[in-house]
């Protein structure tokens, strides 16, 4: 006779790592993805210190919760990770090349490790836990934050390309005389629809940053501009306003381009 079974979630957990420029967050979740404790820390310029110190917050956090036993680590970045060997290609917005984080953190944590992409970690969630996309088998995570990241799902299946490198949207050229990019290119899709665009818009329409100089003490942040929208301040509103101009833009690239069924927003 049949069985049913379930999964014991209050003895099986996996740890996600979700790294920023600025700021890394890292949370024990059950196997459904319900957050049992978090924990941050800044991301420090130096890939290597932070790696040492992700490692003792990880740590900490499996301490916290004894009983539960941790299946892994799930770290997601906002870079180019190369398929096969999991390997940080490039992240432009965090300045780091060629880093092994899956490595550093397995013999540091004795724990199997997976890295990619943020997008295409967003994607997959999205694809198993999402609220809006059961009965969707094609769909699009959107990260806006301090770039622009693109995770697609076709046909239930997540698309990488030959590299793992696919669905670089933010980095299309979509004007190219544009501003230069962190990546080198000029007129990059995230150079206008980014948090970080939306905030170095504002800085030089408010006066903040004269003759191409920038004081980045006085620089507010994305959440200061939210926060002076809601309270309808119109050089906020105008740089939210151009912001959701260049974003429809590209999403109008991304529904001509895959005909999703779903195409989700992730960020501030």
């Amino acid at each position: 006779k049949p069985r049913f079974l379930h999964l014991n979630n209050e003895r099986a957990g996996i740890i996600g790592v979700n790294v920023r420029p600025k700021l890394t967050t890292l949370a024990l979740t059950d196997l459904n993805a319900n957050f049992i404790t978090q924990d941050s820390l800044p991301t420090f310029e130096d890939p290597n210190e932070f790696l040492g110190e992700l490692a003792v917050r990880i740590k900490k956090l499996r301490d916290s919760h004894p009983q539960i036993f941790c299946e892994g680590i799930g770290v997601g970045v906002p870079g180019r990770v190369e398929r096969k060997s999991q390997n940080l290609v490039f992240a432009p917005n965090l300045g780091w090349r060629d880093v092994d984080i899956k490595e550093f953190l397995e013999n540091a944590t004795n724990l199997p490790v997976e890295v990619d992409n943020a997008a295409n970690s967003c994607a997959l969630f999205e694809l198993w836990f999402g609220k809006h996309s059961e009965g969707v088998h094609d769909l699009i995570a959107l990260t806006v934050s301090e770039g622009i990241g693109t995770g697609i799902i076709a046909n239930d299946q997540l698309v990488t390309g030959v590299s793992g490198m696919a669905g670089e949207f933010g980095h299309i050229s979509i004007n190219e005389n544009g501003d230069l990019c962190s990546c080198g290119n000029r007129g990059c899709w995230e150079v206008y629809a980014s948090n970080s665009a939306t905030v170095d818009y504002y800085s030089r329409t408010n006066g903040k940053h004269q003759n191409g100089k920038k004081d980045e003490s006085d620089k507010p942040t994305f959440e200061d501009i939210l926060r002076l929208y809601e309270l309808g301040d119109p050089k906020a509103v105008e740089s939210i306003e151009r912001m959701a101009h260049y974003l429809g833009l590209g999403i109008a690239m991304l529904i001509t381009s895959f005909s999703p069924g779903l195409i989700v927003c992730v960020g501030e």
